[in-house]
């Protein structure tokens, strides 16, 4: 239980280095839109570790308490773990962003490429889209994030 939220440190930031790898070598080299939903699956994985690391940590230290329900961790994460991480608001609306576009992106039934960016739409004709600029955000946004959080669990 000890090491289990520096594994999944070093898991998120493995995630956020291949996305990026993907984005700014890969990307490039292949100029194929549908590897925008390979790099949002890295980041989605990436902070996934980045939140469960934090609870594991906090629990650990008898700080918070764990439920069995993933929406209440991820509530307990927005209200208790991220301002003790000084994850403000707007890195926190980054990070429900990059969650909800995948989780539609593995929902939807129809995705396709339009003017360069990527299109998900959701069974209620919802439409989605991704593009390069917004995931080189997201992988911004990630670093910064991936930073604080180390920082932070190193420090004690």
């Amino acid at each position: 239980m000890q090491k289990r939220f520096l594994e999944l440190l070093d898991d998120a930031k493995k995630n956020i280095q291949l996305a990026d790898h993907m984005t700014y070598m890969t990307f490039p080299l292949l100029q194929d839109n549908r590897l925008l939903f390979k790099i949002l699956e890295e980041l989605n994985n990436g902070f996934l570790d980045i939140i469960n690391s934090i609870l594991q940590y906090e629990y650990l230290y008898k700080r918070i308490q764990l439920s069995k329900d993933p929406k209440k961790n991820f509530k307990l994460f927005k209200e208790k773990c991220a301002p003790a991480y000084k994850i403000s608001e707007d890195e926190l609306q980054y990070i429900i962003q990059i969650l909800t576009l995948y989780k539609k992106h593995k929902k939807s039934g129809f995705e396709f490429v339009k003017n360069g960016k990527v299109v998900i739409m959701s069974d209620n004709l919802k439409t989605e889209t991704i593009s390069l600029d917004k995931i080189k955000e997201f992988l911004i946004i990630s670093k910064k994030i991936l930073k604080k959080v180390s920082a932070k669990i190193k420090q004690g």
